[in-house]
């Protein structure tokens, strides 16, 4: 079965206008790990959270099944970037010491991910799934916002988008959990710069081929007297982690 391919249309847009993932967040994810020789970073896209893991790790295997994705990602010395998909993983058996998927997990199949997952990792190694949600700025903002999101663009959202919803708690996650810290993505950017973050959105995409139309004029006409030209918002996204051992399923 062909993987989900929900960005590749976009993937110079997703690494020019997706936020990025709190240095905090990653450093405390690394130093739950009880090794830092191998980290893996399943679905990499443009290679956002493995250059951040480049900084705790001796070596960092970026993999995604997108040759446009991986196109747009970033050279870095202890990055080596794969092509592949997430549940076919091309490495021997108990060699990481940590294993990565961040705003991904939901678009996989986790049945066959998991065993995956489990097979690469060494036996005290960790997993760290991680994703965020909607932003908030305020509540004239956010009340624009989330019509777009549900109103206008709603009906284009994959299924598996319900589980970015829920925190990822509907996400099932066969391993011994481990507890976490409420981490916050934050940004401070201009109303120009959102809607391009605004286009990086599958619902956004799946909306413009349906309807042949593009809905950011009409959500940039909503949100300008909120938000004049030239100014800038601090945007924060809730990111919900969940992290575990291979342990006994």
């Amino acid at each position: 079965m062909g993987f989900k391919d929900h960005f590749s249309r976009q993937a110079a847009d997703y690494g020019l206008f997706r936020p990025r993932y709190p240095p905090e967040l990653v450093a405390y994810v690394a130093a739950q790990a009880r090794g830092h020789d191998l980290a893996l970073d399943v679905a990499t896209g443009n290679g956002q959270a493995a250059l951040a893991l480049a900084e705790h790790f001796e070596l960092v295997l970026a993999s995604d099944a997108s040759a446009t994705q991986l196109a747009h990602a970033t050279a870095h010395p202890r990055v080596r970037y794969l092509r592949h998909g997430a549940e076919r993983l091309p490495l021997a058996a108990g060699v990481a010491d940590l294993l990565v998927v961040a705003q991904a997990a939901h678009w996989f199949e986790l049945a066959r991910f998991y065993p995956e997952a489990r097979r690469v990792l060494r036996p005290d190694g960790l997993v760290a799934l991680w994703a965020y949600e909607r932003f908030r700025v305020d509540a004239a903002i956010d009340a624009a916002v989330e019509h777009f999101y549900q109103d206008v663009v709603g009906s284009y959202w994959p299924p598996e988008r319900r589980h970015v919803e829920s925190g990822y708690r509907s996400l099932p996650f066969p391993f011994t959990a481990l507890p976490t810290p409420p981490f916050e993505l934050t940004a401070d950017w201009t109303l120009e710069r959102t809607l391009g973050y605004f286009g990086t959105w599958s619902a956004v995409d799946r909306y413009r081929a349906a309807e042949g139309r593009d809905p950011l004029p009409d959500v940039a006409a909503a949100l300008a007297p909120l938000w004049p030209e030239g100014t800038t918002r601090r945007l924060r996204w809730p990111i919900h982690l969940r992290l575990g051992r291979p342990g006994p399923i």
